[in-house]
């Protein structure tokens, strides 16, 4: 039995250890980043999984190519259901990289914000960063709520069965 151990640790668990180069945290259900050129921009909700009608939080970090958050910038922002238009935040400037706005999102399903950067590209166009947000009725909370239950109520079988298995052996 030791030896089992053993091998396991050395053969599975190690290897496991070393071929993975680094761990990153869980990212948020509605959180995402893109790159466009010298300027990165972020944007995520608190909380993670919007639903209809709440007012939520719409989180927007823009950096430059250094990762440090730039000083003042233009920005303006366009929200699509549907392929239409349905909102839209008149380009304004931050004097931060770190902004935070209240959004409620009135319909279930996925909207795409559009993230326009003004006069910070070297040839002076406008960069416009897509991102997809999901707002979620009442359903999709009872939906995800029957998936974890789901995956542990599989985990505690697993584990029971494990040890019964064990149990029967060393008797």
């Amino acid at each position: 039995m030791r030896r089992r151990s053993i091998c396991f640790l050395f053969f599975i668990i190690i290897p496991t250890i070393i071929l993975i180069p680094e761990v990153d945290a869980h990212p948020l259900f509605n959180s995402s980043e893109a790159w466009i050129g010298d300027h990165r921009v972020q944007i995520s909700t608190l909380p993670e999984i919007v639903g209809v009608g709440e007012e939520v939080q719409v989180l927007i970090r823009v950096t430059d190519a250094d990762l440090e958050e730039l000083d003042q910038f233009e920005m303006g922002i366009r929200i699509f259901y549907d392929g239409e238009q349905i909102d839209a935040v008149m380009p304004k400037i931050y004097q931060s990289g770190h902004t935070e706005m209240d959004y409620v999102f009135e319909m279930s399903g996925n909207h795409i914000f559009r993230v326009d950067l003004y006069n910070i590209s070297q040839d002076g166009r406008v960069l416009t960063y897509t991102f997809n947000i999901g707002a979620q009725n009442t359903f999709g909370f009872i939906f995800i709520s029957a998936i974890t239950t789901g995956g542990i109520m599989t985990a505690v079988i697993f584990v029971y069965v494990y040890f019964s298995k064990r149990k029967a052996k060393s008797t």
